[in-house]
């Protein structure tokens, strides 16, 4: 197991990793992110170099043992038995807190089941799919209800993010979205004299459009349409794919990209909880 430190091995792993699209999007993202000041302060952890056949992109330093939203790691393999030999390295997971992996082959989720039997470790899977734009520029001009304007998020509001996100409610949650606000790119809509956004979405640490959420009075008026055309534009300004995970309940917003022109990529994203129990906070103060 190798982190990788000097700035020109992240360069080569980014550009390995863009030969790898779409299956290496979040790993892709993260290492992106590594290359333009690193705001996530994330590392990349391969299990050789350069020819690597592994990659883990994770946060630096210690994460609260119960602290699941932070402790989130992204994963891109080329050979599953060197993947299932990382996760077994030591140090590159602590597999006595609560974490996620993720990633959009089949075998990150194998890796995980067959390790943490070995181990005793409970999981929990959950899958979505993802949805890759493939020319932002040709989406369609976005058109905004007079009274709207384009705006940012600020920590300020992660009150509100928190209040309407399915896996928030809690103090860890919270600080999740206070601190993605904090360090990467999030776009809203507010009214001519509100402060209060009524439809947004972030960015998170792997460049996935994530969190995109429209406040219900304020629903079937074309927000969100909106803001997901110029949220795919801004992405494809700084270098990035533009891309997102839809869960697959979620019709609505698996109909508005696919007329906006997004492709369902085959298979499914899977998002593997380790030790779900101490991952599980109770509510906020």
């Amino acid at each position: 197991m190798l982190i990788l430190t000097c700035p020109a091995q992240l360069q080569r792993l980014e550009g390995a990793l863009r030969r790898s699209l779409p299956l290496a999007l979040p790993v892709h993202g993260a290492v992106m992110n590594m290359n333009r000041g690193n705001p996530g302060d994330f590392e990349a952890v391969v299990d050789a170099w350069p020819d690597f056949h592994a990659v883990l992109a994770r946060r630096r330093g210690e994460v609260p043992a119960d602290d699941c939203y932070m402790n989130m790691h992204a994963a891109f393999y080329r050979d599953l038995g060197a993947y299932r030999a990382l996760l077994e390295s030591p140090g590159a997971l602590h597999w006595d807190t609560a974490f996620h992996i993720f990633g959009l082959q089949d075998g990150v989720a194998l890796a995980s089941q067959a390790v943490a039997a070995a181990k005793g470790v409970e999981l929990e899977v959950s899958q979505y799919y993802t949805y890759l734009h493939p020319n932002p520029s040709t989406m369609p001009e976005p058109r905004l209800d007079p009274g709207v304007r384009v705006g940012s998020l600020s920590p300020a509001h992660a009150d509100l993010l928190d209040a309407t996100w399915a896996y928030g409610g809690n103090a860890w949650s919270r600080r999740y979205l206070a601190d993605m606000v904090a360090r990467f790119p999030s776009l809203c809509l507010l009214t001519a004299t509100a402060t209060q956004p009524l439809c947004w979405v972030l960015l998170d640490p792997f460049g996935t459009a994530a969190h995109g959420y429209t406040l219900p009075a304020h629903r079937r008026r074309g927000h969100m349409r909106a803001l997901t055309v110029l949220a795919a534009r801004q992405a494809q300004a700084r270098g990035f794919p533009a891309f997102g995970h839809t869960a697959p309940d979620n019709r609505p917003m698996q109909r508005l990209q696919e007329q906006l022109g997004y492709q369902r990529l085959p298979g499914h994203c899977r998002f593997v909880l380790h030790n779900p129990g101490l991952g599980r906070p109770g509510p906020r103060p």
